[in-house]
């Protein structure tokens, strides 16, 4: 595996993580459809979430939201509205959030987290 692909694990991993410390349930992560793939479907208490894991090793390059364009965006509303045609109970409440891993080798792990994104 490159080491670009085993950062974005870790991150997706971290992510998750710290969405489950947040009292978050996740239902699913590295949701495959035809049209691409969902990092981490989770529950946050009544509202279904779907989250874009963006990670980086540091900021030398941009944050790893600034990775997160229009068209990502909207390929994630497609992939959500995917999501929901292969499980089709009832979600009433919808959000899209972003997650930002920043793996500093000196300074750690750092995690934020923008909900409703879109």
């Amino acid at each position: 595996m490159a080491a670009k692909d085993e950062l974005g694990k870790r991150g997706e991993a971290l992510a998750a993580n710290f969405l489950e410390g947040a009292g978050y349930v996740i239902l699913e992560k590295n949701w495959r459809c035809p049209i691409g793939e969902i990092d981490i479907v989770a529950l946050d208490g009544v509202e279904l979430v779907f989250a874009e894991v963006k990670t980086r090793s540091s900021v030398a390059f941009g944050h790893p939201f600034e990775a997160i364009t229009a068209s990502k965006l909207a390929r994630l509303r497609l992939l959500a509205g995917a999501w929901c045609e292969a499980h089709p109970a009832a979600y009433r409440n919808i959000r899209l959030d972003a997650v930002a891993v920043i793996t500093s080798r000196g300074d750690g792990v750092s995690i934020e987290h923008l909900k409703n994104i879109f």
